[in-house]
């Protein structure tokens, strides 16, 4: 009895325990039914949002990348051949099939921030980084440490050369700019047409610099001006012919910098002697080279901005001022930029001579509200007379180069009124002490950046005086090494003084008669020449100028966008700066080109890929694009084959270069 009694109430217990349970779980169930019939969800939290977007972000990633892998590599060129036809043999295979076979030793001059840096010495927060690419590559150290990435891209404030500490070095080898980045070629279409003829590493070299110094100073450092010479004439040795030299972009005006350096005494120069280039080179194929300036120049070391930040800045506003994370954007990339020496080279040369002034301009006339197709350019005898009419009624002229306000761009000249700043007394700013970034704008307080707004308009020829008030330090460094004026007499001896060297408006081409100079650069795009200003009184720490946004004509075919005025060229260098020394200033025998060597204009007129297949294009005109240009890349090997300009067929221009270097007033 005491054992049934015991069980059952145990039994009891149990289901004692049981009861609540069930009831809880019931009561679950009735509330679930609840929510449900009365609309009520579980709530998504932040986390669950963010969870779900990567997830979706990877799937896809993934998803592509398995079709990528999946897909045929002849897919991409079917698809393209189905929707615009057949597509022509790279340069490479065609010239192959004409028996063309290597012959000239070729050298690559790279230009501004297409060539690779890496880390040879650091401080502690680059550590793990020896010779790896801060410059180049994939960049990923500036989204994991942009800090520690910027001070050590950034060059002593006083020298130009490396701080303290920190050895930053160009990549060597044709893959220091072959790609400037994973599948963004430069240099990389070039060399695999010329190996399609007999091109191989020992015919071909890449002349890799570090292209934030000043030229002079790659020598003083790196001696990479004497690694040139070497190789140069190591080729040469090797294969007994002159080699054919190509530079692109601030690479051309590096090359005349070499030129002449080759040829002076040591020990500031090379000490090869008075006929070195005419023993040692074929040709100088110029790509987009700058060699007058590039008014983009300005705007970067003036505030830190070109077109496309401009238009960022106006889309999203504040942004690129907002200190977010203790990372005030342009301050940085100011601070930084101003140190790279170089960029003080593209600098407008000739002035108002060159460039035009207040009433007046070479390109005086031109506007592109006709897009031109390849064929219309090709008939540019008078194609912009009949254009001139908007132009002239509001007394706009591409010579002001720099305005503060629309109004002040488009007066006249007598009603401008204009105060001097070169004796404006500079104030000081209260946030001088206070600011995380340095920059000269701090020493000019509120009173000097007002007087750099009211003399309203600068031509190329006072521009130079403005850097010079805005950022001296800098200014004092780029004064030592680059010169921007016109040349008097040239065998005044001061000209033999290397910051003469790379401006052709102030030195002599080499003693090289059998030589050839090509001048090669796209048209058809438009190209930056001209900006439009406004100051921010209240900057505080962030730079005081920016380029206005809203001023713009608002007609379609205008050449004023958005605060940026304008003019031909290949979307970086205006075809005024690429081919005028071609067309005019080294045409025949001049001053600046005694022996006579021939010059020629090889212009690609701008066509765009015809789809996204297509990758970059064959056709473009763009200033890093056309490194991929068949009919560039053609004539360049045609060269380099032993080919001359009668090959080629002479000049081939599609813009107005001729009649705008008519009208610049220079003594030859």
């Amino acid at each position: 009895m005491s054992l049934l009694r015991r069980r059952k109430a145990h039994e009891n217990e149990i289901q004692s325990d049981v009861e609540p349970k069930l009831d809880a779980e019931e009561d679950d169930k009735k509330s679930k039914k609840k929510n449900v019939k009365s609309g009520k969800k579980k709530k998504w939290s932040c986390i669950d949002n963010c969870c779900w977007f990567v997830g979706c972000i990877c799937c896809v990633w993934w998803i592509l990348l398995f079709l990528y892998n999946a897909m045929p590599a002849s897919f991409p060129q079917y698809v393209t051949e189905a929707i615009t036809g057949p597509l022509p043999d790279p340069p490479g295979i065609k010239l192959q099939k004409e028996g063309l076979k290597a012959k000239h030793p070729v050298v690559f001059i790279p230009g501004i921030v297409t060539c690779g840096l890496e880390l040879w010495e650091g401080h502690q927060c680059a550590e793990g980084l020896f010779r790896k690419r801060l410059w180049g590559g994939t960049f990923g150290e500036v989204y994991k440490r942009p800090l520690c990435w910027v001070n050590h891209m950034t060059l002593d404030n006083e020298t130009g050369m490396d701080p303290p500490g920190i050895r930053v070095r160009p990549v060597s080898g044709l893959v220091a700019a072959d790609y400037f980045a994973p599948g963004y070629f430069v240099w990389a279409v070039l060399i695999a047409n010329l190996a399609r003829i007999g091109y191989e590493e020992k015919t071909m070299y890449m002349a890799a610099y570090d292209w934030r110094l000043a030229f002079q100073n790659t020598e003083v450092r790196d001696q990479t001006l004497s690694r040139i010479k070497s190789n140069i004439e190591l080729m040469v040795a090797t294969s007994g012919k002159k080699a054919v030299i190509v530079p692109h972009s601030m690479g051309v005006v590096y090359f005349l910098h070499f030129m002449k350096w080759v040829e002076a005494p040591a020990p500031v120069g090379g000490g090869g002697g008075p006929d070195w280039c005419a023993k040692h080179i074929k040709a100088v194929m110029n790509i987009g080279g700058p060699l007058l300036g590039v008014p983009k120049s300005i705007a970067g070391l003036f505030s830190a901005e070109a077109r496309d930040i401009a238009v960022a800045r106006a889309l999203a506003p504040g942004v690129l001022d907002t200190d977010i994370f203790h990372f005030q954007t342009l301050e940085h990339i100011m601070k930084m930029s101003r140190t790279w020496d170089a960029t003080m080279s593209m600098i407008p040369r000739g002035g108002d001579t060159i460039w035009g002034g207040l009433d007046w301009s070479p390109e005086e006339g031109y506007s592109p509200c006709k897009s031109k197709s390849r064929d219309d350019a090709a008939q540019n005898s008078g194609h912009h007379e009949n254009q001139t009419t908007d132009s002239k009624a509001k007394y706009y002229s591409y010579g002001r180069m720099m305005s503060f306000g629309k109004d002040a761009a488009e007066a006249h000249p007598s009603d401008l009124k204009r105060i001097d700043f070169r004796d404006a007394v500079k104030g000081s700013n209260v946030a001088n002490n206070t600011c995380d970034v340095w920059n000269e704008y701090q020493d000019m307080g509120v009173s000097g950046t007002k007087a750099v707004e009211e003399y309203k308009v600068y031509t190329a020829g006072e521009i130079v005086d403005l850097l010079n008030f805005v950022a001296p330090k800098m200014m004092a460094r780029g004064n030592a090494h680059f010169s921007y004026g016109i040349a008097d007499d040239l065998d005044d001896p001061k000209y033999s003084h290397y910051k003469y060297w790379s401006n052709p408006l102030e030195t002599k081409l080499p003693n090289a008669p059998d030589m050839e100079i090509y001048s090669m650069y796209g048209v058809g795009i438009e190209t930056e020449r001209a900006y439009v200003y406004k100051r921010i009184p209240t900057a505080g720490c962030n730079i005081p100028f920016q380029i206005d946004t809203s001023a713009d004509d608002g007609d379609e075919g205008s050449c004023l966008k958005s605060g940026v005025v304008t003019i031909d060229g290949d979307e970086t260098v205006p075809a005024l700066s690429a081919g005028f020394m071609c067309a005019k200033g080294w045409r025949g025998r001049t001053r600046f080109n005694p022996s006579g060597i021939k010059t020629y204009i090889r212009e690609y007129f701008h066509a765009p890929p015809a789809n996204l297949l297509e990758g970059r294009g064959t056709q473009s005109g763009a200033h890093v694009d056309i490194m991929g240009n068949f009919a560039l890349i053609e004539d360049i090997m045609r060269v380099a084959a032993g080919g001359t300009s009668e090959n080629l067929g002479g000049d081939q221009v599609y813009s107005d270069i001729f009649k705008w270097s008519e009208k610049i007033n220079l003594r030859l």
